[in-house]
């Protein structure tokens, strides 16, 4: 009863539980740059709720790629994902720089 009266109307799970469901799912499908990854910060946002039986997928873009200005063998991978619920609501945004690894010719690997 208490959690149809909060500000949720209903049962919610936290915006960093779904934040973990996220990576989660990031790391299982395989972020597709070769070599791993550092994060070099980011932005999230939760522009809707996790509810019970929810099940997500992401999105993902490449926003913007750029060398590195101090190490030339790397590079900067600027991604926007975001986690859909099944009804393909937004419950997350998560706007993250990667360091990445540079090929040879100079493209991110």
């Amino acid at each position: 009863m208490a959690a149809r009266e909060s500000l949720f109307g209903g049962l919610v799970a936290s915006g960093w539980h779904t934040a973990a469901i996220t990576m989660r799912l990031m790391v299982d499908g395989g972020l597709p740059l070769a070599g791993g990854v550092i994060g070099a910060g980011g932005e999230i946002e939760w522009p809707g709720p996790t509810r019970p039986g929810d099940e997500f997928h992401l999105e993902s873009e490449i926003v913007e790629i750029r060398p590195s200005r101090s190490r030339p063998d790397r590079g900067i991978v600027t991604v926007r994902v975001e986690t859909r619920a099944q009804d393909d609501r937004i419950a997350q945004v998560l706007t993250a720089k990667l360091v990445v690894l540079r090929r040879p010719g100079g493209a991110p690997s």
